[in-house]
């Protein structure tokens, strides 16, 4: 496969929601694009693990079986190979037609999850990230915060429990500090919205953001 590139102002735009579980990322993306799609932007809504055909047969892999089915090192090379296939098969086609891309995680997950939540080490991911990324990096990442007991709640009680949802709550803990230090390291691209609040104030905060970011009016 080729390298990615990604032509400057004449691609559209790359949004991508992270967060631990249960923190309402599919829920906003929703509500993002149609905003956006009221200012005649037109929207491509996808997700990682998955988007593309060999995304999400990836993602079956990480989502579903025993918590131990892969070590850290084995899950970050699986979601790279996602990640690889999803921006040359989805993401960068859908910006390169113009759309604006709303992605449910990205990179900053894996660093999150893999590298703050397991232990693997930091460098390791930013290179492979360096790697398969390139340039393709989004323009704003929104990070919805939420602790830990409310976020698994919230992540039960709408049942199938996925097979991350199932890890120790130490490791989510982890997790949740991992995305708050990614943040505070790119403050230029992350914004923190407290999602323990109610879905219309996080929505007004996102949107808020992406108007004053892009100079949406």
């Amino acid at each position: 496969m080729g390298s990615i590139q990604v032509i400057p102002d004449e691609v559209g735009k790359f949004i991508t929601f992270e967060g631990g579980e249960g923190a309402g990322k599919s829920t906003q993306i929703k509500r993002l694009a149609g905003f956006l799609e009221t200012r005649g932007i037109v929207t491509s809504l996808t997700r990682e693990p998955g988007g593309s055909d060999g995304g999400e047969d990836i993602r079956r892999l990480l989502v579903e079986g025993a918590i131990d089915r892969w070590d850290a090192m084995a899950e970050t090379l699986l979601h790279m190979a996602a990640r690889r296939s999803h921006l040359i098969d989805l993401i960068e086609p859908a910006r390169q037609d113009g759309k604006w891309v709303l992605c449910d995680r990205f990179a900053d997950s894996t660093a999150a999850y893999q590298g703050y939540g397991q232990g693997l080490d930091l460098d390791f991911i930013a290179e492979l990230r360096s790697k398969i990324v390139g340039d393709a990096e989004p323009e704003l990442t929104v990070l919805l915060d939420i602790s830990v007991d409310q976020g698994l709640a919230r992540a039960s009680a709408r049942g199938n429990i996925a097979r991350y949802e199932r890890m120790d709550r130490s490791i989510h803990e982890k997790i949740r500090e991992g995305f708050l230090k990614i943040a505070a390291e790119n403050a230029h691209r992350v914004v923190v919205i407290d999602a323990d609040q109610s879905m219309d104030a996080i929505e007004a905060e996102i949107r808020q953001h992406t108007i004053t970011r892009f100079g949406l009016s």
